[in-house]
C-alpha cells in the first residue's frame, strides 16, 4: 500500500480538497497510514500531474478541490484486483524486545510494561473512536470499521503479549551477559593464581 493508492482510494467515493482528505487520514486511514499535510498535498499535486486526478474547482486561499478521473479510477481498482500487500516484515519493537536481556532485568521488565500501557492508551482512543461514529453510512465506513477493529484487537494482543513477556523475564533464572562475563573473569583469575601457586 502507498499514499498514492489511499487517496486515489478516497477520492473513488466523493471529491475533496487536501484538507478534506487530511481529515480523513486523522480518523481513520492513519491508524494503518499515517502521514503528513506536506505529503498529502505533494501527492495530490503528483496524481494531478500524471492525470490520476483532476482539479475540480479552485477556492479561497488556492484550495483546490480533487476527483478522481477515469484513469484514476481503473488504477484504483487494478490496484485492489491485482496487488496483494505482503504483512510487514520489520517491527522495531521486537528487535529491541529481542535483545532486552543485555539491560538489568527491571529495567527490561519496565520496557515492556511501558508497551503495554501505551498499547492500553491506544486501545482506549480507537473505542472511543468506534463508539462515537456511524459505521453503516457507506460503504467507506462499513470498511473504515473493519479496519478500526483491527486496531482495537491487535491492541487487546499486544497489551496481553507485554504483561506476559514481563512475566517471563520475572520468572527467568538465566543470568544477564554482564553477570555472566563477570563469572567467567572470576574463574580465569582463580585458574592462574592457582596456577601461579602450583
Amino acid at each position: 500500500m502507498s499514499l498514492r493508492n489511499a487517496l486515489l482510494g478516497l477520492l473513488v467515493f466523493r471529491p475533496g480538497s487536501g484538507y478534506d482528505l487530511l481529515k480523513m487520514f486523522d480518523t481513520s486511514l492513519g491508524y494503518v497510514w499515517p502521514a503528513k499535510q506536506s505529503q498529502i498535498y505533494g501527492e495530490l499535486t503528483k496524481l494531478d500531474a500524471t492525470g490520476l486526478i483532476k482539479v475540480m474547482e479552485e477556492g479561497p486561499r488556492g484550495r483546490k478541490q480533487y476527483s478522481l478521473t477515469p484513469e484514476g479510477h481503473a488504477e484504483t481498482l487494478r490496484w485492489l484486483s491485482e496487488t496483494r500487500e505482503s504483512r510487514p516484515l520489520r517491527n522495531p519493537m521486537l528487535l529491541q524486545t529481542f535483545f532486552l536481556g543485555l539491560l538489568p532485568r527491571e529495567e527490561a521488565v519496565q520496557r515492556l510494561l511501558d508497551h503495554a500501557e501505551a498499547s492500553a492508551k491506544e486501545h482506549d482512543t480507537l473505542v472511543a473512536l468506534r463508539d462515537t461514529e456511524e459505521w453503516d453510512k457507506d460503504m467507506l465506513t462499513v470498511c473504515g470499521r473493519l479496519v478500526l477493529e483491527h486496531g482495537i484487537r491487535q491492541r487487546v494482543l499486544e497489551q496481553e503479549w507485554a504483561h506476559w513477556a514481563a512475566e517471563q523475564l520475572r520468572a527467568g533464572h538465566v543470568k544477564g551477559p554482564d553477570t555472566a562475563d563477570a563469572d567467567t573473569a572470576g574463574a580465569e583469575t582463580a585458574g592462574t593464581d592457582l596456577a601461579h601457586q602450583g
